[in-house]
């Protein structure tokens, strides 16, 4: 019997309906995937599943019968539990007890050594080594995401929902997370898994459903749907010429990088970037990609050599970055790249504010900019004074993308350009990035998608334990050169 459903629902709002006529149904031991770009409904279907909307019309089901919620607590209370694709965490508290608040164990007086015990068991289950009673906001964003899944785990869900569980996680983590999910499916735990990666899609789910602009346009077995099938499904038309075509990058340096040491992070790294080029980094989580980049730009303290067209430079902030022509697109747009409660003309000029006056800003000027730049990076949003938080996050990655082309730098550093972005967008992120490589511009791309990096890439460098394990070009750019010098692997497969 179906668990929980949506029969014919539609939401709008005020006069936009974003939802037309959603027919969903989440059956007992079943992973039922929902897919669909940014913007297609997928976010506002989970909220009202989960008791945090109410729909405009049509009915939730549970067990058959229709059912209100007047609240998310009260949906949980009812076994339906969802996992957040933006963290619901208390930076200043602990792990077992963010994994129990709200539910805490004990009277009036807490017995804090059952909830550590019990949530030291939760991560154990996830093959994880976090420490109960470490502090979250001294966790990693991978971290943090294993203790949402333990903290969900921890609810014994009847229906759970999932948003981008996996987006963060490393390989050994989302194996932990697979494990979990078919435990659970065998429990007869009902599960809708969002999720923007399709492979991941087509391995886990045992049904598929395909939203486009509000409306389900195809629903499917397991082995109904290819990868392909699912990505043209979604967009609505074949997917073609995914990666644009490469270029071909001058001769002359644009940066060179000798001898670049983050402690504790990076070790001795060289490298040099030509004009035009697009260089992808790869290498694990935890390799020291990330903090390769922070070093470059001056948000890590490191030392080194850095020559910028030939000049000598030394950068020990982002300013001293800027002023040498080098810009920063976060990982994590969300906490260090765009303040989320303001509008969008206030994040795209932030980081040059001197441009547009001196005490007083010409927010004529800053207006002329956000149309130039919605329109350059097709930045889609019902208002230019809405929160940037109200995006979708394709819309939030080309805002931030914008933002650090706003200064006209000629070097790019792009950690994750298409993190928890959809297809379509993807495609539009991959044509910015190599227009600016045609316009002479030079760009640096750290992803863990190796598809992503050598689709993308004309050369690869891959780090492995802080330092640089080697380099591919050409026809060596595969899957398994790449993973074998992230994990040091040497010899021939056998």
């Amino acid at each position: 019997m179906t668990v929980l459903a949506l029969d014919n629902v539609s939401k709008s709002f005020g006069p936009i309906e974003v939802l037309h006529g959603v027919d969903l149904a989440l059956e007992p031991g079943e992973v039922h995937a929902l897919i669909g770009e940014n913007g297609a409904g997928k976010s506002t279907i989970m909220k009202i599943l989960g008791g945090f909307l109410d729909p405009t019309s049509g009915q939730i089901l549970l067990d058959g019968e229709p059912v209100h919620f007047a609240s998310g607590p009260e949906a949980e209370a009812q076994g339906i539990v969802v996992i957040h694709q933006e963290f619901n965490l208390a930076s200043d508290l602990t792990v077992a007890a963010n994994v129990f608040l709200g539910r805490e164990i004990g009277g009036w007086r807490l017995d804090h050594a059952a909830m550590r015990d019990a949530t030291a068991a939760l991560l154990k289950r996830l093959d994880t080594r976090i420490d109960p009673d470490a502090r979250i906001r001294d966790l990693s964003v991978p971290d943090r995401q294993m203790v949402e899944i333990a903290k969900a785990l921890s609810r014994k869900a009847r229906v759970l929902i999932m948003d981008e569980p996996s987006a963060v996680l490393t390989h050994r983590e989302v194996g932990a997370l697979y494990a979990q999910i078919d435990r659970l499916r065998a429990e007869g735990v009902a599960i809708l898994y969002c999720s923007h990666r399709l492979d991941e899609v087509a391995y886990l789910a045992d049904r598929i459903t395909v939203l486009r602009d509000g409306r389900v346009v195809r629903q499917a077995l397991r082995g109904e749907l290819t990868e392909d099938g699912m990505a043209t499904a979604m967009v609505g038309r074949e997917l073609q010429d995914f990666y644009p075509p490469k270029g071909q990058p001058g001769d002359q340096p644009a940066l060179e990088v000798r001898g670049l040491t983050v402690p504790s992070r990076v070790r001795d790294v060289s490298f040099t970037l030509r004009r035009g080029e697009v260089l992808g980094i790869a290498g694990l989580v935890g390799s020291g990609r990330t903090e390769l980049a922070e070093g470059l730009v001056g948000l890590r303290p490191s030392t080194g050599n850095i020559r910028v067209e030939g000049r000598e430079v030394a950068i020990r902030s982002l300013r001293d970055a800027f002023a040498a022509g080098l810009a920063y697109l976060t990982e994590d747009r969300k906490e260090a790249g765009l303040l989320l409660d303001k509008g969008l003309r206030e994040n795209l000029t932030l980081a040059t504010l001197e441009r547009f006056g001196g005490w007083r800003l010409d927010t004529r000027a800053e207006d002329a900019a956000l149309e130039r730049a919605t329109r350059e990076f097709d930045i889609r949003a019902p208002r230019r004074d809405m929160p940037a938080g109200k995006l979708s996050g394709g819309n939030q990655q080309k805002l931030l993308l914008a933002k650090v082309m706003l200064p006209d730098p000629g070097i790019i550093l792009i950690d994750e350009p298409t993190r928890g972005i959809d297809v379509g967008t993807k495609r539009q992120i991959y044509a910015f990035i190599r227009k600016l490589a045609a316009e002479g511009r030079s760009l640096i791309v750290i992803s863990s998608e190796m598809t992503e990096v050598i689709g993308l890439a004309d050369r690869v460098l891959v780090m492995r334990e802080g330092r640089l394990a080697g380099e591919l070009a050409g026809a060596d750019m595969t899957e398994d050169s790449i993973v074998r010098l992230a994990m040091g692997v040497t010899g021939e497969a056998a």
